[in-house]
């Protein structure tokens, strides 16, 4: 399929609106299993090392 112009390459023959959302939610999914991970390891981390700094006191 060729298109003319830019914006009929956007607008798809009308389908374009669910094409580009399908792109934007396959996006934000990515983004998020990227994240996600690095955000619970940054948390975990930071959970040890106050867990450590109190048994250190106590001790």
């Amino acid at each position: 399929m060729s298109f003319d112009s830019f914006s009929e390459f956007i607008v798809m023959g009308g389908h374009g609106l669910y094409v580009w959302l399908s792109y934007a939610i396959a996006l934000v999914i990515f983004v998020i299993n990227i994240v996600s991970p690095v955000m619970q390891k940054k948390k975990v981390i930071s959970d040890l090392v106050r867990r450590l700094r109190r048994e250190k006191k106590s001790s």
